[in-house]
């Protein structure tokens, strides 16, 4: 038998390898969000379920959130278990059951269970992906690889909508199985793919596996074991890991919430807004107010648009930082206006409206994809499991009500939203652009409070000479990293310092 030598990736090509992988994470249950808008639409799906009311649509659409809600929160204890790999590769398997349940449902209540089970799937996803993407991303380049991962979950949603328009010609309940089914597909190529990436180097140094930690920095560094800048960076991982264990920092939920609850409040409020500001509306129901196949292919053109909007971010995320804009509130108040005053031209303005919206809300992305890198280490995890299960929780609330308050309120439901996007517009504070993972305390404040505490404990403690490591490694790196991206200015600590 001849052996196939595969070439070993190292460097920019492995780093970019990951990130596509990661950004088909993304692309599931971006493509799970948005399969449900085409297919409630159709006939053969109506007639199957004896038309659904409203309240019945919601609930198909939006349980899946109750499932990703759930995982969500045990994700950041399962994520510390057993490492990032093996939570993408669980959350994969069960995201493809859900969707083979989904699939060959016999009536209602099968759909909604298969719903919560792609839903348990996503929620470890959408939690786990972001984490591992901002660990295995240098600096200067993570807002923009993050960014990638948000034009994969749209491009996901793009394509369920595509797919579902060109399956609504087929005459038969095929029409809305066959992109149920295309789940299954995807989610078996995730759970293949997470077992040839590398994990986290920054989860295998804390759990002590340095060596196995050394050698992926070293290949995402270039495949050189020797290379200053990875050593570097392997250090400053250590020294951060070492400091937090030495000073005693619980990993419980309750230590989290003590210490950086500034952090996990923007955190969650931030995803929280991101759902208010009725991005889901446009994703589940965009077919909303249209008619027959039209209503498909007015999701399409808008899922294309949606889609170009985010290519920008991947250049402007690293070099203008995440702060929002104030646009997508003037395109929901604009679409509110022309629903409400009901002219012949309404239809065609409202999808002007709607297409702008989107447009920016792509743009704001670069607003929330900073929230997964400011927690520490030893909270990383338990902290975007919080905000994740905000965002669920929220997009079940928005998910679940939209139809109803689509009847009830009409045109006021998209300036209540644009309120929504008012108040948010202050929310993205502090800027992290181009600061390494370890370095969050200095931009939130926090070392300076460490250290104002450390130096007041030194004034009063009968034992002067209490070490301080903490702060020490903490101040080595500062002068390492310099406030720039170069890493190649690493000098040992000398033993004056110590």
């Amino acid at each position: 038998m001849v052996s196939i030598s595969w070439p070993r990736l190292v460097g920019r090509p492995l780093l970019y390898s990951i990130s596509a992988f990661a950004s088909l994470g993304v692309f599931l249950f971006g493509y799970d969000q948005g399969v449900m808008s085409g297919i409630i639409t159709g006939p053969h799906f109506r007639k199957y379920f004896n038309s659904p009311n409203s309240l019945e649509v919601g609930t198909m659409v939006a349980v899946l959130e109750v499932g990703a809600f759930i995982t969500s929160i045990a994700a950041g204890q399962v994520g510390d278990i057993i490492g990032r790999r093996g939570t993408l590769f669980a959350g994969a398997v069960i995201f493809g059951i859900g969707g083979a349940v989904q699939t060959l449902t016999t009536g209602f209540y099968v759909m909604v269970v298969g719903r919560v089970i792609s839903g348990l799937g996503v929620g470890l996803l959408s939690t786990i992906v972001p984490i591992y993407q901002s660990e295995i991303s240098p600096p200067n380049h993570r807002g923009a690889l993050a960014c990638m991962e948000f034009t994969g979950n749209v491009f996901g949603y793009a394509c369920s909508v595509w797919l579902d328009y060109f399956c609504s010609f087929i005459d038969s309940d095929l029409s809305w199985r066959v992109p149920l089914f295309v789940q299954c597909i995807i989610g078996a190529i995730l759970a293949a793919g997470s077992l040839i990436i590398p994990e986290s180097p920054r989860w295998l140094i804390d759990v002590d596996r340095d060596d196995e930690g050394m050698q992926v920095i070293a290949d995402l560094h270039g495949g050189d074991p020797e290379d200053l800048a990875a050593k570097t960076e392997f250090r400053e991982i250590k020294e951060r890991v070492i400091a937090e264990r030495e000073s005693g920092e619980g990993r419980t939920y309750e230590a989290m919430w003590r210490k950086y609850k500034r952090r996990i409040l923007l955190a969650m409020s931030s995803q929280a807004f991101a759902q208010l500001l009725t991005g889901a509306v446009i994703s589940y129901y965009a077919p909303a107010g249209w008619l027959g196949r039209d209503a498909i292919l007015m999701a399409g053109i808008n899922a294309i648009i949606y889609t170009l909007s985010t290519l920008p971010t991947w250049y402007l995320v690293d070099r203008w930082g995440r702060r929002s804009i104030p646009h997508m509130a003037i395109a929901l108040g604009a679409t509110g206006w022309f629903m409400y005053i009901d002219i012949p031209q309404t239809p065609k303005a409202v999808v002007v409206c709607v297409i702008i919206y989107n447009a920016f809300f792509g743009y704001r992305y670069i607003e929330i994809s900073y929230i997964f890198k400011i927690l520490p280490l030893t909270v990383r995890a338990k902290g975007v499991s919080l905000s994740t299960a905000t965002n669920w929780a929220f997009n079940f609330l928005v998910g679940e009500v939209t139809p109803y308050l689509q009847e009830v309120i009409t045109w006021r439901l998209y300036p209540m939203h644009g309120f929504f996007c008012v108040c948010s517009f202050i929310l993205v504070y502090p800027e992290t652009k181009g600061v390494p993972l370890e370095e969050m305390d200095r931009v939130f404040g926090e070392d300076e409070r460490e250290e104002a505490l450390e130096n007041e404990s030194e004034v009063t403690s009968l034992i002067p000479d209490t070490p301080r490591r903490g702060r020490h490694s903490r101040g080595w790196i500062n002068r390492v990293i310099g406030g720039t991206n170069t890493r190649a200015l690493y000098e040992p600590v000398a033993s004056s310092e110590e």
